[in-house]
């Protein structure tokens, strides 16, 4: 009777199990089939971490959604604020003000991983940070992504913005199901803003045979994330991959994943609809000492690295492209449309930037008057948790 049990526990676990095609990893990683939802690998699916520009994917999400809605068009205005325009980087640059069509908004930020554009995007949909990340959320307790939190559009660091990698994969599936007439725009090679040429930090693009999407991110407490995708023989496979060592090592570990998925059929697995969470899904993992600590700035960003490691071959996604990149080009201006009626309302509301008047230094103040201020007291009553690293 014993020896039942004991089988039927060692049975339990054995099914509650990752599905590993491959030797051990150490990270989270998804690999499934986009059509079917099969679920071909995973690991610590249900991990808790950091998103990084990950979360530009639910931004782009929201932002279709409200063009769907008739919310916004491809060519509504959207402005750059000053305080998204205080953005860090990676970031476009352009001035508080200045004016661009939203789908050259979002091809920025999904090719660029701009910080300030996807601030811009979701201050002037949803009026606010705070709002758009409200509807962020909104989304993902739709979509059943029940280990993510939002409370910004471009995925710099914060210890209350989190997801999981079953969670992006669930994520990934909507985008590619529901919206797939913006597919193109994950597989953009390049950027063209004026004479300046901007490439793609997923270095799968152009390189990797058949590669169709979608996103890179990093912050130093996340390590390097990606969700690759590629498309052969009409099966598109996808690929997350969380807390790499560097953007060359991400790219090469989607692109096993990748290579394997092809390679095995997906008739006994289950779907990403059936997985049920397992391990620890509670305790974010923090990577910010190991992968930054000891990194100079130069090192602590998604751009590969020109020049392969010492005693290290040069991985073939450090090559340059074997063909002339195809560039879309995108700027300011042209944005004839519909205003996001959100960023109207809260415009209407805001008050010119005057200064209160305060009492004169050379009268008595009045009982109960309050010091004012002071300028670096103010500051620090704003804006949202302190960035650990620039995002990706």
């Amino acid at each position: 009777m014993r020896q039942r049990h004991f089988f039927n526990l060692l049975l339990a676990g054995a099914l509650a199990l990752p599905v590993l095609a491959g030797a051990a990893r150490a990270n989270p990683v998804m690999l499934f089939d986009l059509k079917s939802g099969k679920v071909l690998e995973h690991q610590d699916a249900f991990k808790r971490w950091y998103p990084a520009s990950l979360s530009k994917l639910m931004t782009a999400y929201v932002a279709f959604r409200a063009i769907a809605a008739g919310e916004v068009a491809l060519d509504s205005p959207i402005k750059v604020t000053k305080h998204s325009a205080g953005e860090p980087p990676s970031k476009m640059g352009f001035k508080p003000g200045s004016v661009m069509r939203l789908d050259n908004a979002l091809k920025m930020m999904l090719v660029k991983s701009a910080n300030d554009i996807a601030m811009a995007v979701g201050e002037n949909i949803g009026g606010s940070q705070a709002a758009f990340a409200d509807r962020m959320n909104a989304e993902a307790v739709r979509l059943g992504m029940t280990g993510t939190h939002y409370v910004n559009p471009n995925g710099l660091y914060s210890p209350d913005q989190y997801t999981t990698a079953r969670d992006l994969a669930v994520l990934v599936a909507a985008l590619r199901t529901d919206f797939p007439q913006y597919a193109p725009w994950f597989s953009i090679e390049g950027l063209a803003v004026g004479k300046k040429e901007i490439p793609n930090y997923n270095l799968l693009i152009g390189r990797y045979p058949g590669a169709d999407g979608m996103k890179t991110g990093f912050v130093c407490s996340s390590g390097f994330n990606m969700v690759g995708s590629a498309t052969r023989n009409g099966r598109t496979l996808v690929a997350v991959v969380l807390g790499e060592k560097s953007a060359v090592s991400r790219a090469e570990a989607a692109a096993k994943l990748l290579d394997e998925g092809f390679d095995m059929p997906a008739d006994n697995s289950t779907t990403l609809a059936a997985l049920k969470p397992y391990g620890d899904t509670l305790s974010p993992n923090d990577m910010h000492d190991e992968i930054c600590k000891k990194k100079t700035k130069k090192e602590q960003s998604e751009a590969p690295p020109a020049v392969a490691a010492k005693n290290a071959p040069k991985s073939p996604y450090q090559e340059k492209l074997d063909h002339v990149a195809t560039l879309v080009a995108v700027g300011l201006g042209g944005a004839t449309g519909p205003a996001p009626k959100a960023f109207a309302d809260q415009t209407d509301q805001n008050y010119a930037d005057v200064p209160l008047p305060i009492w004169r230094p050379d009268r008595p103040a009045p009982a109960g008057a309050a010091p004012a201020a002071t300028g670096t007291a103010a500051a620090a009553m704003q804006g949202d948790q302190p960035v650990k690293a620039a995002n990706q």
